[in-house]
């Protein structure tokens, strides 16, 4: 694979990704303003929260000489298929580790496909040996022993470094939005943007995330991702819980129809496994009084739907 000319242009700070106001009747009747933090147009290939997660480590990867990347997910992780592309982009090989050996037997999902369209190469693993991600002999396992390891989700502490600038554009918004927000939501999976976009607000503010799985773990993974970064947790966060809809992937009945029901409302194409979900507890948080009347709400969003999804 020939590396483009200049690598580095895909690893250059972006313009902050825009702030645009919604008007739907199920915030405005309880005085909450929303509006959406459109990090999905932060990067054409890379949108969102995986361009910022990304990006400090592709750097790493670039200036540190390896010669290929490696990391982890299952069938449908938009993370493996966010490092295939930026592999693709940068002309460096990857590999991806699966979770799920079984799959190797089977006719490859649109995800994983994509992946290896973008010229990743995928190792498939049992469950059981994908819970030992860490250990330091998996890559060579893999056939890839000198590369860049990126963790699962790529939430590290070069990744944190990267969300808390999305924190900090929130944080000196008041130009464009007209008035800060007070709460900046993100669905969560790994838990690093959230991480990094709390240590990035400004006083005042705070951070909502909406984990997308199963568990009640991640409150733990956050304050240690902060402490790795920054040396302690940083910035005033939670967690709403309980919108996770049956897992990660899992897309009900229910959850299908509400958003389909908000792109009618408001013309915009809303990506069903994390962004959904954000969507419909910000509405179901706002009809309890989670938010106070006068109160504005960003929910970040961090990818569109795929074409072959």
């Amino acid at each position: 694979m020939n590396r483009p000319a200049n690598p580095h242009t895909l690893l250059q700070p972006r313009p902050p990704s825009p702030l645009q106001e919604i008007h739907d009747e199920r915030f405005e009747r309880h005085g909450v303003r929303l509006l959406l933090k459109r990090d999905d147009l932060v990067h054409p290939e890379l949108p969102g929260n995986k361009w910022r997660k990304l990006a400090p480590n592709l750097r790493a990867a670039v200036e540190g000489g390896h010669p290929a990347l490696l990391t982890f997910g299952g069938a449908y992780s938009n993370h493996l298929r966010a490092t295939a592309t930026a592999g693709r982009l940068l002309g460096l090989p990857t590999v991806g580790i699966v979770r799920g050996e079984e799959l190797a037997r089977r006719a490859l999902n649109p995800s994983l496909a994509q992946c290896v369209a973008d010229g990743m190469r995928l190792h498939f693993v049992s469950r059981a040996r994908y819970r030992e991600k860490a250990d330091p002999a998996l890559p060579a396992e893999a056939g890839a022993a000198d590369a860049y390891v990126i963790p699962e989700g790529g939430s590290n502490p070069l990744a944190l470094s990267g969300c808390a600038e999305l924190g900090r554009e929130l944080a000196g918004a008041a130009d464009v939005a007209g008035v800060p927000a007070d709460v900046a939501a993100v669905a969560c999976g790994t838990g690093g943007t959230l991480a990094g976009l709390a240590a990035g607000l400004g006083p005042g503010q705070r951070a909502l995330g909406v984990p997308v799985l199963r568990g009640g773990f991640l409150a733990g993974e956050i304050r240690s991702l902060q402490t790795a970064a920054f040396g302690a947790p940083l910035g005033n966060w939670s967690l709403a819980e309980g919108f996770d809809h049956g897992g990660y992937a899992r897309v009900p009945a229910d959850l299908d129809s509400f958003a389909a029901d908000f792109e009618d409302r408001h013309g915009l194409p809303v990506e069903r496994i994390y962004v959904a979900k954000l969507l419909y507890a910000l509405v179901e948080l706002a009809a309890t009084g989670a938010f106070p009347a006068g109160g504005t709400v960003a929910a970040v969003v961090t990818g569109s739907p795929y074409d072959t999804a």
